[in-house]
């Protein structure tokens, strides 16, 4: 058992995810928080070099950063920092240390090394929804020991066995927030009380380049942290 507790002890990778930087109209909440260079925002929302650029939008869902990465041929579950969920504080990240032993087929296909990325939403942070029909672990990136997978095979790969992604809203030429708001509507996961926004994604040539995040004004971040109040349906 001493042993048992030594390994989770120990960061099990780096980080799973680091931090999105942010679009220039985006709410940003926290001293650490980064923008994009305005040359990178027109590339996602004005027009792109020329056709080898590929402009992804997505709905941004406001859950806990979390993910499994195969290792010693094992699925693992992590937190953002890298540990094992079962040394999280929170009883939310041992919830998906949980769901992630109850449901290892969904994830045994990774080969060695490579993790899938995504959103735990069993507990409600500053946005509440109702999960009862959907997924509470939600893909957003594959990473390999390389780095991210193109977008369309993270998509292929997360459909063929079973695990439910985020969103798409947007795939193709560059779009303008505005519209990209347009099409998020009231939201496409969880019915959400009020989405928090979007995320876009600039792949050229069938490779990943860089992210950014678009936040409403008025979003108010882990309101129900306090109460630890968990998502409808969970």
């Amino acid at each position: 058992m001493e042993i048992f507790k030594m390994a989770l002890s120990e960061k099990i990778i780096i980080n799973n995810y680091g931090s999105i930087p942010h679009l220039s109209t985006s709410k940003m909440t926290q001293q650490a928080d980064k923008k994009i260079h305005i040359g990178q925002e027109e590339l996602l929302t004005k027009k792109t070099r020329d056709w080898k650029d590929l402009v992804i939008v997505t709905e941004k869902l406001d859950g806990s950063n979390t993910g499994v990465v195969k290792k010693g041929g094992q699925c693992i579950p992590v937190g953002r920092s890298g540990y094992h969920a079962l040394t999280s504080p929170h009883e939310q990240h041992r919830f998906f240390a949980e769901y992630v032993e109850k449901n290892k087929d969904l994830f045994s296909w990774l080969p060695e090394g490579w993790r899938v990325c995504g959103e735990w939403m069993a507990q409600a942070h500053g946005t509440l929804y109702d999960i009862t029909e959907e997924s509470p672990f939600v893909a957003f990136d594959i990473f390999t020991a390389k780095g991210r997978v193109p977008y369309i095979y993270f998509v292929k790969k997360c459909a063929k066995h079973g695990i439910a992604t985020v969103p798409l809203l947007h795939i193709g030429q560059p779009i303008k927030i505005e519209n990209a708001l347009k099409l998020l509507g009231d939201g496409r996961y969880g019915n959400a009380e009020k989405p928090e926004g979007v995320v876009y994604r600039m792949e050229r040539e069938g490779k990943y380049e860089f992210l950014a995040k678009w936040v409403r004004a008025d979003k108010e971040d882990g309101k129900y942290m306090v109460s630890n109040v968990y998502n409808v349906g969970f």
